[in-house]
């Protein structure tokens, strides 16, 4: 194993990423955000107990689509999570919300993960198909060793929406068995934008438990099982017309890991899963709502896989076999004013079922010491099934000869090269890549989008969205400074969205209309950033990142959620038991926005944030405690990715404390 610093995204710190590799190795393009080992991760970020949504936020190749203060939507090149893959540990999880206020990410906490892997498009499609790449959150794991306990208490308050967070964790490990455990808890008020402005329904609160252990009953073999549990309740979504007043997830798993003796093969895990989403949508805390509804989803998802890798002569090759079958049920009752009046159901999803079964193989070719090669297939099974004979009666209005199940297959390729010599490195690659429609575009019924404020009905007649890629990367580094620029280009033909349907009536009051789901000829996404760092001595640092994107459909019109230029910059120093930052962040007028699609102009910003941080030791203890500001002028502001255009937090002071022993 050998040791990466990369510097990702210019936040003040420098993120420390292992990368399981030889030096010989070709190189990913990829990104990976190191959130640390519970009990280093106060020493190495800018904001210790911030969401993971604020990591995220951090990367070069991630965004996030925010319809409030809680669980933000990841966007990876510019590409929403229809066309994108997000696991934990390789696992398969499904929200069961039909207007994505339950992203994967929002069901972890920062205390209970490692790392996040975030993969460029088709690099992205070990666990499955995608388009735009993939982020695999790599959960905690002791190491088994002399025995050794670890406790830590962590607690903060950030003074904007008064939020309060309080968490501690228990771990163990000795030289055969080990378990970690963590619990979180966060509750916050209303937030206020810039000029103290309260932006109302944007509170929440949530408890989220973490366990795992492990058993190494063998030298060479291990049994590991983990379970999280988290819950929500009382969120609100200040840019939607409803909040939320339960979201709940229970993920488990349980993995059996071999370190073979052939000299052919390295390691073999296989692991079996199961989680259940619930989440109810309701709008009784909302005034002046002119018919009450409530909007609960379900999601039950079990799944495998089974990963080897080996090495033979210069290739190191990868196999994974996985496979999910996934449940998701949502519906709708509305409540008439008139209690005299019946109420009203609908399914909008129509207990979907979906069976997939992947198979993906890598082989890394290493041609010298300088140079290598990497290529990955992969193929797939994927079937959708209506369970619900009144859903398939719904949709069966709009698509007569529609049956109640319907199979694809997906395929998908890649292929990188890279070169390192004298401090300099540079690669190119292309990838081919395919995906099924979502429950939503295949099978969605009447669901309102609150930005367009079109009701949308899905196609279940839609054919595979379809990617042809490619990348290029040149970086330099040395000793002091180094500086990367990495550009990718995706064609995308049966680009799947919505249009509108003049003669369908809208089912919710005040819509625009409605839009089926079709397929464009092809749509087309450039993306491009550019990341330096330079060290002035051991103590400053100064890190700049630029990133821009670019997106048209067949019809030169330019899409939705396509990133502007946007800037960070960070100066850091760092002495002994001592380090700060200060840090500027800034997107310039996005003018080319998705009119055609329900987009508006976004104006520019620019903000200024600082944070320090000094650690404290006594009697075998650390107490680190971590101080800034964000925001610090109160700019009022939104971004192209703010639902509705829902202004961001203003100023914002936040303390937080992590006690270790």
């Amino acid at each position: 194993m050998k040791k990466i610093i990369l510097l990702l995204l210019l936040n003040g710190f420098i993120s420390y990423a292992q990368e399981a590799k030889d030096s010989l190795l070709p190189k990913d393009l990829k990104e990976v955000i190191v959130i640390g080992k519970k009990t280093q991760i106060h020493e190495k970020l800018t904001k210790s107990l911030a969401t993971i949504d604020e990591f995220l936020d951090k990367g070069s190749k991630v965004d996030l689509v925010k319809r409030g203060a809680y669980a933000w939507e990841p966007i990876i090149n510019s590409m929403a999570t229809e066309r994108t893959l997000i696991t934990i540990d390789g696992m398969r999880i499904f929200g069961a919300c039909t207007d994505k206020m339950d992203p994967i990410t929002s069901y972890v906490e920062v205390s209970n993960l490692s790392q996040a892997t975030v993969n460029s498009g088709q690099q992205g499609s070990c666990f499955g198909s995608t388009i735009g790449g993939a982020i695999d959150l790599k959960r905690t794991q002791s190491k088994f060793g002399t025995p050794n306990w670890n406790f830590a208490l962590n607690t903060g308050f950030e003074s904007n929406n008064r939020q309060k967070i309080i968490g501690s964790s228990v771990n163990f490990a000795d030289s055969t068995y080990y378990f970690d455990t963590d619990v979180m808890f966060r509750e916050a008020d209303n937030y206020a934008a810039g000029n103290n402005k309260e932006i109302l329904y944007s509170q929440f609160r949530k408890l989220n438990f973490s366990g795992t252990t492990g058993f190494k009953f063998r030298q060479n073999q291990l049994i590991e099982a983990s379970v999280i549990y988290d819950k929500a309740t009382d969120v609100g979504y200040p840019a939607l017309p409803m909040d939320v007043s339960l979201a709940e997830a229970l993920i488990t798993s349980l993995k059996y890991v071999i370190l073979p003796k052939s000299p052919l093969l390295k390691d073999w895990e296989t692991k079996i899963y199961f989680n259940t989403i619930t989440h109810r949508m309701d709008d009784t805390t909302r005034p002046s709502v002119p018919i009450h509804m409530d909007m609960p989803g379900w999601s039950e998802t079990f799944g495998m896989y089974s990963k080897i890798s080996g090495l033979k002569n210069n290739h190191h090759f990868l196999a994974n076999l996985n496979s999910f079958y996934n449940k998701s049920v949502a519906e709708m009752t509305m409540y008439p004013a008139d209690p005299n009046e019946n109420s009203m159901f609908m399914y909008t999803w129509p207990d979907v079922r979906t069976f997939f079964t992947g198979l993906f193989v890598e082989d890394n070719w290493v041609f010298n010491c300088h140079s290598g090669l990497k290529i990955s297939v992969s193929i797939g099974s994927h079937t959708n099934e209506v369970a619900s004979d009144f859903g398939l009666q719904s949709l069966q209005i709009f698509y007569p000869e529609m049956e109640a199940q319907k199979s694809r297959f997906l395929k998908s390729m890649a292929v990188n090269y890279n070169y390192t010599k004298n401090n300099w490195e540079y690669g190119f690659g292309g990838g081919y890549g395919e995906r099924a429609p979502s429950v939503s575009e295949g099978y969605g019924f009447y669901l309102f989008n609150s930005s367009d404020r079109f009701d949308y009905i899905g196609n279940p007649n839609l054919k595979n969205e379809k990617s042809f890629e490619s990348n290029i990367f040149f970086g330099y580094k040395r000793e002091k400074i180094s500086a990367k620029i990495t550009s990718s280009y995706f064609h995308i033909t049966n680009y799947i969205i919505g249009t509108p349907d003049d003669i369908l009536v809208p089912m919710t009051i005040g819509a625009n209309g409605v839009k089926l789901y079709t397929a464009l000829d092809y749509a087309t996404i450039f993306n491009v950033d550019f990341n330096a760092e330079w060290t002035f001595s051991k103590k400053w640092k100064w890190n700049v990142n630029l990133f821009y994107s670019r997106g048209k459909d067949s019809n030169n019109n330019d899409l939705p959620l396509i990133n502007p230029l946007s800037y960070k910059t960070a100066l850091s120093y760092t002495q002994l038991k001592f380090n700060a930052s200060l840090e500027c962040v800034g997107n310039v007028t996005q003018n080319q926005f998705g009119a055609v699609y329900g987009e508006t102009k976004t104006p520019d910003f620019a903000l200024l944030n600082a944070n320090f941080g000094y650690k404290l030791s006594f009697a075998g203890s650390k107490l680190y405690t971590k101080i800034g500001a964000e925001n610090i002028l109160d700019n009022y502001y939104t971004t192209y990715s703010d639902w509705n255009k829902i202004p961001r937090m203003g100023r914002n002071i936040f303390v937080n404390l992590t006690f270790s022993l």
